[in-house]
């Protein structure tokens, strides 16, 4: 498993496949009727909380997420809005740019990202971090130069297989949780359909003077939030291929040495 020195995006990434989604807990039954001797017929029982849930609290990240959880019902507006994120994803070939990481802890990461579609991305931290985040199109790795260790999971089983598979369409293939629309920005936030993928994200995009995206939030399957924000995007550069072919943390002249 990752070390707790992973980045927050890597993190989230292997969390959100380290735990299986929250199981609900069974309806409680009714409680029995009171003794005709109690002073007073006690309160039904509260039902229990979701499986590792605290029993506090209002719209739980447990609660949200279930498999029962169909998503919201989309009217003629918010299908537009999708639409038009779909058809931005689905508009892409290449993106790069900057980025800035923070963490629910408020730590602050930064560095450069490129996104290849369909599928692959890379994101290079800044020093002092010696990170790497990237997708080969199939298979994920995050990767950490300084503890030379690496994980390695499968792409579709993270939610970011939704926004870079080769025909988008997140009406068809995601849970829409939320859609916001505002004079210059859409924001989605969505989920996978297949129970083994939990976890969420939200992506805000602005509409002028064009499309683009501006930053997404993941959130994992304990509820942990990881924000990246975009800053300096180019689109449509041509990007080298082999940056997006995975090599093993030894085989990387970064890597601190034994």
């Amino acid at each position: 498993m990752w070390t707790a020195k992973a980045s927050g995006l890597g993190l989230f990434l292997v969390t959100t496949l380290g735990c299986a989604l929250p199981v609900l807990a069974q309806e409680a039954k009714p409680a029995a009727p009171a003794p005709a001797a109690a002073p007073a017929t006690p309160a039904p029982a509260a039902a229990p909380a979701p499986s590792g849930q605290p029993a506090t609290g209002g719209t739980a990240w447990s609660a949200e997420v279930s498999s029962g959880n169909q998503g919201i019902t989309l009217d003629e507006a918010q299908m537009k809005v999708v639409k038009a994120v779909s058809d931005y994803f689905n508009g892409v070939s290449t993106l790069k740019g900057n980025f800035v990481q923070t963490t629910s802890d408020q730590k602050k990461m930064k560095g450069k990202f490129s996104l290849l579609r369909p599928g692959k991305f890379r994101f290079d931290y800044s020093l002092p971090s010696k990170q790497i985040i990237i997708s080969d199109g199939q298979q994920l790795a995050i990767q950490d130069l300084d503890l030379r260790n690496e994980d390695r999971i499968q792409l579709d089983q993270t939610p970011f297989r939704l926004l870079l598979r080769k025909d988008v369409d997140l009406a068809r293939d995601a849970k829409i949780m939320e859609v916001q629309e505002a004079e210059d920005l859409m924001v989605v936030a969505l989920q996978d359909k297949s129970p083994d993928t939990p976890g969420r994200i939200k992506v805000y995009l602005s509409t002028k003077p064009a499309v683009e995206l501006k930053e997404w939030v993941t959130t994992d399957a304990q509820g942990i939030e990881t924000r990246v924000e975009l800053a300096d995007v180019k689109t449509g550069e041509k990007l080298d291929p082999a940056a997006f072919k995975i090599q093993g943390v030894s085989n990387n002249p970064l890597a601190t040495p034994n």
